[in-house]
């Protein structure tokens, strides 16, 4: 990937690029491009879908990314059924029956992956590292693996680690932990309030020591490190992310058409990369908003390019 392609990653609207679409990619070229259940309809279609893409980019390596959790959070329904495999279902048979669960979650993510690549993606965004608890908002829920602050690390681990050996990159999230969220970022801002001590012991805690390419901000106001600004938008917090938490790869944002977001689309955008992040991601594939997003993102730089090479190495 050369410098000409720009910091951000969107979505495109339907299950073939429009001409509006590819003369959008030619012209802006962003870093990557992420798949919803709107563009999938079988599996030919799919494989059309990405091959068009990656031969805009001449690039079989190109970046496509899609969120594959399992259970409820899932864009290939039209061809399996995970919604059992979420990832509490994983985390309760960890505690339950190590062995089974290392055969189970070997078998699922073997089969996620092979079906990824034969539709020609190559980044899923999991493992979700979010501490469930009770009195939360069930925007997490069952997505999250545990209560168990060791079990959700452990298993995200595991996790990164088997779809790195089956040539399928990862995105961790959301980055610092959304777990002490009691509202649903996609509608509204949570509001944070435990202490930094507290949040370094638990909820950061997760997200220590992990081999993912890419690690995914939540929207999230943590009140006692930054008064102001969301996760997404904190220098503060992306700094303590790089130094306390330890990531050293690609920051992506969460969707910057989130309602959690105070900002215009152009404010959310020239904030993210302000506050320190790599990527801004954008989902609806409103071309209008997909304009701002490009206009105001930065060409990828010599960290992103590097990074982007690391990818080529998991994948190939």
């Amino acid at each position: 990937m050369n410098k000409n392609h720009k910091s951000f990653v969107c979505g495109i609207k339907g299950k073939y690029l429009s001409n509006k679409e590819k003369r959008f990619l030619i012209k802006y070229k962003p870093w990557g491009i992420i798949l919803f259940s709107r563009n999938i309809k079988s599996i030919k279609q799919t494989k059309i879908l990405t091959n068009s893409i990656k031969k805009i980019f001449k690039n079989k390596n190109y970046p496509i990314l899609i969120d594959e959790e399992g259970g409820r959070v899932t864009r290939l329904k039209k061809f399996i059924d995970s919604s059992i495999f979420t990832a509490k279902f994983f985390g309760d048979l960890y505690k339950k029956n190590n062995k089974k669960f290392e055969i189970y979650f070997n078998v699922y993510v073997k089969q996620i992956s092979y079906l990824l690549k034969t539709l020609g993606i190559n980044i899923n965004s999991v493992p979700v590292l979010d501490i469930r608890r009770v009195k939360s908002h069930n925007i997490i829920g069952d997505r999250s693996y545990s209560s168990n602050k060791k079990i959700v690390s452990k298993i995200g681990n595991i996790c990164i680690e088997k779809f790195h050996k089956n040539r399928i990159a990862t995105i961790i999230k959301h980055i610092p932990g959304h777990g002490l969220a009691i509202s649903d970022s996609h509608k509204k801002l949570p509001i944070i309030n435990q202490k930094i001590e507290y949040l370094l012991k638990n909820d950061f805690q997760t997200f220590k020591d992990k081999n993912s390419l890419i690690a995914m901000t939540g929207h999230l106001l943590f009140k006692n490190i930054d008064r102001t600004e969301t996760a997404t938008h904190s220098k503060k917090i992306i700094k303590l992310i790089r130094n306390k938490i330890g990531f050293k790869n690609i920051i992506i944002t969460d969707d910057l058409s989130m309602k959690a977001l105070k900002y215009s689309l152009e404010e959310n955008v020239k904030k993210s990369f302000l506050a320190g992040c790599n990527l801004a991601l954008h989902c609806n594939a409103n071309l209008k908003e997909m304009l701002i997003v490009a206009k105001n993102s930065p060409k990828i730089d010599n960290f992103i390019v590097k990074k982007t090479s690391q990818l080529s190495d998991i994948i190939s």
